[in-house]
């Protein structure tokens, strides 16, 4: 489970950073940056924070709450056309880095999920399965989850066919039989080598 070691490490104000929707064939990718301050969170919050992709729908919701409530955070988003144009590596770092941004207040450290540096200007440690063993990845990681989910189910109203309200983009066999049926989205990422194929 997650702990608070590498922000008690560090010491001051520590953000930790995540994304969600690398690999989704439509849709943006969306990162979040979360200032964790565990005393000011509930103790079994603190207990349930957990890699979102390991926690059901409802427990997520749930700590997406109590993360916006009692947590300085920060979301950030990069369009398909700039995950098109950038490819989507550089489009997540340009997310991270807008999350960032968007935290109320400027930490002195960030710690990110994965290897790569977003070039946040501050001093940054990465950590491959960060969000398994930081508590503020792990909230970062919700948080970017909860929100992408959302964007996914809001464009189902206007794409009915593709399932993005259970499969959020991902290829699952009803978005690839939507394909089949109505065609390429403006928001499929044409860059991507089965939508590409389609549109040859």
């Amino acid at each position: 489970m997650p702990d608070f070691s590498v922000e008690s490490s560090l010491g001051g104000l520590v953000a930790g950073i995540d994304e969600a929707g690398r690999g989704p064939w439509a849709g943006p990718v969306v990162a979040a940056a979360v200032i964790l301050e565990p005393s000011r969170l509930p103790a079994e919050l603190i207990a349930g924070l957990d890699d979102s992709k390991k926690l059901r729908k409802p427990v997520r919701e749930m700590l997406y709450n109590h993360i916006k409530a009692g947590a300085a955070h920060g979301v950030g988003q990069a369009s398909v056309e700039e995950i098109d144009e950038i490819n989507i590596l550089q489009a997540t770092m340009l997310a991270m880095r807008r999350a960032f941004e968007n935290l109320p207040d400027e930490p002195k450290f960030a710690i990110v999920d994965g290897n790569r540096d977003p070039g946040l200007g501050v001093p940054t440690r990465c950590l491959i399965g960060g969000d398994a063993s930081s508590l503020s990845i792990a909230a970062a990681s919700i948080l970017a989850k909860v929100t992408r989910d959302r964007i996914m189910e809001g464009l189902t109203s206007d794409f009915p066919g593709y399932g993005w309200e259970k499969n959020a983009g991902y290829g699952t066999k009803q978005h690839q039989q939507g394909l089949a049926e109505y065609g390429v989205t403006p928001h499929h990422r044409r860059t991507f080598a089965p939508i590409a194929k389609l549109i040859k």
